[in-house]
This record gives structure tokens, sequence and C-alpha cells, in this order.
């Protein structure tokens, strides 16, 4: 039956991000990436929007003539590679936070996780890759980096650079049912989200401290962009900023600013907004001395101790744990960047 373009432009508003106009126009691969991915993170959604015009005239086009196989190669695409290379880094980051407690990790788990996010990519629309070739490649890379996370960086580069090498056309297949393409996508849905909601729910502590390791190590390979380094970290704490901007100002003392310490405690960025934040609360400009720091800790503590408010003993104790929060963060000298190299 052909697509219609109403109907892919209604799906694409409603389930746009979940890959819902994909799954019509039977793009799988195209499905399921933007499953995992919410869409490229919203990005790529919006910017199909021009482009479904052209999703399904190929789509009807496939089901009138039917493609023969390796017939010519695929044009390069910039965009391509470079969505191989971000989906590959994003794979692995996944199986860093989900996988890397099993044995033999960098050796298996972590190249056929950045390898399965590069095909998946190349296998987008009408393309597909050598996918001995490309795991291959990816397998070899990763002892040359073994136990450092910022091998996912050298093995989604070379992955990446195979799977173009050895892009072509998907050749001719039978249409499948609708309930076999789901039960498909279900499965390889939950092999990518189960092993992480496992980690996040049951090890919840470990979970974090993979994330800051691995924004570290990757952060510090970006220190030689400064201008990249400052973008991606703004990128970052764009979730934080939400929060903030939904919840107000939690405080520094409260449990969920700490936890989200603990997740961007590799960011520059964040240390910066920790410390103007601590001088806010002491009432203090930037350029304030350890001096007049420590003098204004102390007629500050004197002034909201519990003890010497009875009548307003809650906003007291608020004010007590704040103003000892700041100053805790403020003794503490500032890491530089190549401090989590």
């Amino acid at each position: 039956m052909a697509k219609g373009l109403l109907a892919t432009y209604v799906l694409w508003a409603v389930g746009g991000p979940f890959g819902l106009h994909h799954l019509y126009l039977e793009r799988d691969s195209h499905a399921l990436l933007w499953m995992l991915t919410l869409g490229g993170g919203g990005v790529g959604w919006l910017w199909e929007f021009w482009k479904l015009p052209r999703f399904v005239a190929e789509a009807n086009r496939a089901q009138r003539q039917k493609q023969k196989p390796g017939e010519g190669t695929p044009p390069l695409s910039l965009i391509r590679f470079a969505a191989q290379m971000i989906v590959g880094i994003y794979f692995g980051l996944v199986a860093l936070l989900s996988l890397s407690s099993m044995a033999n990790f960098y050796i298996v788990g972590l190249p056929l996780s950045v390898g399965l996010g590069v095909l998946l990519v190349a296998a987008v629309g009408n393309q597909t890759s050598d996918f001995k070739s490309t795991l291959g490649v990816a397998f070899l890379t990763s002892p040359i980096f073994y136990g450092r996370p910022i091998a996912i960086l050298p093995i989604s580069l070379a992955a990446s650079i195979t799977a173009q090498k050895h892009r072509r056309y998907k050749p001719s297949a039978e249409s499948e049912t609708l309930s076999v393409r789901l039960y498909r996508l279900g499965l390889a849905y939950l092999a990518f989200t189960g092993p992480l909601a496992y980690s996040a729910l049951y090890n919840t502590a470990a979970t974090l401290n993979y994330v800051a390791e691995t924004l570290g190590s990757f952060l510090s390979w970006l220190s030689f962009f400064p201008l990249l380094g400052r973008l991606v970290e703004s990128t970052l704490l764009l979730p934080f900023r939400i929060w903030w901007l939904l919840v107000g100002y939690p405080g520094l003392h409260s449990s969920c600013f700490r936890e989200w310490e603990k997740f961007y405690e590799s960011l520059h960025s964040f240390q910066d907004e920790k410390h103007q934040l601590a001088y806010q609360v002491l009432g203090l400009s930037e350029r304030a001395t350890n001096e007049e720091i420590q003098q204004r800790y102390r007629e500050l503590v004197k002034v909201w101790h519990p003890d010497h408010n009875w009548q307003q003993t809650e906003e007291a104790q608020s004010h007590f744990l704040e103003i000892q929060a700041a100053y805790e963060v403020l003794r503490q000298p500032r890491k530089s960047r190549g401090a989590w190299r």
C-alpha cells in the first residue's frame, strides 16, 4: 500500500522522536536509531521536517521496483559519517555505564557496542555496510587503548571510516509483517536499555562514578580545543539548568544538588557556577580574599546558628547549613581543566 505524506507528517509530529514515522515508512533501522536517541536529541527529528517528502517517495518507489543488490556505490556523505561517529560514541558511553564491570569489557563489550552503533547509522535508509569489516576494525583498535574510557573515540573513528569505505545499497528483501518488525525492534531496544536500567536502579553510585570518569576523560581530550570544550560543557549543563528553572534554587546543602554535583564534578563550568553560588550565599564578591571569606562566615554563623534562633528554628537551620556548604566550597581550591586527565 502506498505511503501518504500527510500520515507521515502526522506521525512525525505525534511520535517523531520515537521513530513512528520511520516505522510507518518501513525504515526500521532509522526508527530504532530514533528510539534509542530520542530523535537524535531532538535535533535530527526537527531537521527531518524538510526531508519527509523524499522519504515517502523512496518508500513508495521501493514498493514498486526493487533495487538490485550491489547496484553501484552510494555517494559519500559527511553527515552520515559524523552521525556514525556520534552514535558510536553514544553507544560506547552507554556500554561504559552498564557493562564495564564485565570481564574483558575493553576487549569485547566496548568495541562491540561502538561497532553496533556505527553499523546502525550505516544501515539507515537504503544503505548498509559490511558487518564483519566494521566490527573487525573496532575489535582491532580497542586493545591499543585498553582500560581507558577515551578508547571510545578512536574505536568509533576507525569503525566509521571502515563503514564508509564498505558502504553499499541494501539488497532487495521481502516485506515483513508489522508484528515481526515490532518484535525485532523490541528485542533490540530491550538489549540496549535493559543493562543500562539495571545499572542505574541497582548500582546508582557506581553509575554516577562511571559517568563522571567518562566525562572527565572526554573533556580532558577536548582541552586541546577550548571553544569546542566550552560548547560541549554548555550542552551537558542544559539538563541541570532546566531543572533549576523548574524547581528553583535548591540550595548548596540539598541532596538534589549533591547528586547533580556527583554527575557534573568533571565540568569546569559547573565548578564555576558552584563557586558563584557560594559567593552569593555569603554575600561576597568573587574578588574576596580568604580572610574576608572567613570573617563573613563567622559573622553569618553567629547570626543564623539554630541555638540563637529559637523562634524560627527551621529557617535558621536551613540558612546555617547553606552557609556551611558555601564556606566548604570556597575553602577548596578550584581544579584546573587538566586536573581530570
